[in-house]
């Protein structure tokens, strides 16, 4: 028995047949904490983030100074330092330490 999703996306999806079963799922985990770090943001927020960094085509220096500060603040609400800590947890074979995946106790605290 086949899943058939799973079948559609093998014939869609080039070179995902010759990915292990191990690394897919390490992949769909870390789609998942994305996605909940995503998640912190309104629609409208993840609607203007898209629309800076589409603006800004992977360069900074295309957006204004007000534009990189929206941008700025936007990314930080996503808190991609504890999705890095969180990513790096799911894909470690041994559990890390707390300060490795939340961040310092100093910068925990103001959360």
């Amino acid at each position: 028995m086949t899943n058939p999703l799973l079948t559609s996306a093998l014939h869609r999806v080039p070179g995902l047949r010759r990915l292990p079963a191990a690394k897919l799922l390490a992949i769909g985990q870390v789609v998942m904490l994305a996605r909940e770090h995503i998640a912190n943001l309104e629609p409208s927020e993840r609607r203007r983030f898209l629309e800076l960094m589409r603006h800004a085509r992977g360069r900074p220096g295309n957006l204004s100074s007000s534009e990189r500060a929206e941008l700025a603040m936007l990314i930080a609400k996503a808190n991609p330092r504890r999705f890095i800590g969180l990513a790096a947890d799911k894909l470690s074979p041994v559990p890390l330490p707390r300060r490795v995946v939340n961040g310092p106790r100093s910068k925990r605290s103001s959360r």
